[in-house]
């Protein structure tokens, strides 16, 4: 089993049209997902997503891979730098 790590996502969406399918796969990951946040940035005609997420590297590269494969989505991902989960305190 992989050690599981806190990452946060970060998703910039220049299409609003692509939100549903970004619904989608975020839906597929909600057992990992901490929180969202999501911002509106209509001066900069785009959406900003924030994913806080504790998962192993396996599922979050899966997560982000999925996103990443979207037309018009930008997405980068940090980790903690503390290897263990919330759930292993």
């Amino acid at each position: 089993m992989s050690e599981s790590r806190i990452a946060l996502i970060g998703i910039i969406v220049e299409d609003i049209a692509a939100s549903a399918k970004i619904n989608d796969i975020l839906h597929e990951y909600n057992q990992y997902i901490i929180g969202r946040m999501g911002i509106p940035y209509r001066q900069g005609g785009v959406n900003i997503i924030s994913i806080a997420i504790d998962a192993s590297n396996d599922t979050i590269s899966s997560l982000s891979g999925k996103l990443g494969m979207l037309k018009n989505i930008s997405v980068k991902t940090i980790y903690a730098k503390n290897m263990g989960s919330m759930n292993d305190k």
